[in-house]
């Protein structure tokens, strides 16, 4: 596997590996899980090259806090990927890919709107931008994204038809922990009395219901920032609370 941490790098490593060959990428901001390897797993068995990227990306946080707060493993996770069968791995510094001057914005509405576009302003700004950015460095036929997060999910398929990409998105089912909890790399800062209290996320996205996925909720004492159903690639039943400090989000498509 290799590693690559400039742009110049990557565009110069896959430039004499396109021709016939069928290539997917696997965004990621690292901390990688079961739930990341089961996006290359799927890479993997449709593609002839699979690229990751590890970037945690500032221009999608909000608070600096938790920016600061992000795992960060970058030993760990080249070891993760390159056991994973991924071929390129590409980790930039923050100044690649926003260096000086940077100063244009992909600002998707739509699907953006409402529900993490409304809790966490100027998420999906950064969200499309680095999406859109990667695409265009990578130019994979194939991209790969988790369900669990929904309106991500649903505001890249918008982004990549409105702006006519010619790339794939490809959906992959949320994998969760024996006791249920989607699989996060925010998992990691739970505390043990945390993760027991968050398992109320799932069984409360198990009733396929808000009213009832509230009062589960409030049950196990978490006050959601939204419990709602709409439209993400589908009609699915969206949560997003916080867990002490953490802030957890899981989804269920109807």
């Amino acid at each position: 596997m290799k590693t690559l941490q400039t742009t110049a790098e990557l565009r110069a490593a896959l430039a004499p590996l396109r021709d016939g060959r069928r290539i997917g990428l696997v965004p990621t901001m690292g901390a990688l899980h079961a739930g990341h390897l089961a996006l290359v797993a799927a890479a993997r068995a449709e593609c002839d090259l699979v690229v990751a990227s590890l970037f945690v990306n500032p221009a999608q946080f909000g608070e600096a806090a938790d920016l600061e707060a992000y795992p960060r493993d970058l030993a760990r996770d080249q070891a993760v990927a390159a056991a994973a069968g991924v071929d390129v791995l590409f980790a930039p510094a923050a100044g690649e890919l926003y260096p000086p001057g940077f100063a244009t914005w992909v600002v998707p509405e739509g699907a953006a709107e409402g529900l993490e576009g409304e809790h966490r302003p100027g998420h999906f700004r950064g969200v499309a931008t680095v999406c859109v950015k990667l695409l265009e460095l990578v130019r994979p036929h194939v991209a790969y994204f988790g369900r669990k997060d929904a309106q991500q999910l649903a505001v890249v398929k918008q982004v990549v038809r409105d702006l006519n990409i010619d790339v794939e998105i490809r959906a992959v089912e949320t994998v969760r922990d024996d006791d249920g909890l989607a699989l996060s790399s925010r998992n990691a800062l739970l505390s043990p009395d945390e993760r027991r209290r968050a398992l109320a996320i799932p069984r409360a996205l198990a009733t396929r219901d808000p009213d009832r996925a509230r009062a589960m909720l409030a049950e196990a004492g978490i006050e959601p920032d939204y419990v709602a159903v709409a439209d993400l690639d589908g009609e699915t039943l969206a949560i997003a609370a916080r867990v002490g400090a953490t802030r957890l989000i899981d989804s269920v498509k109807l």
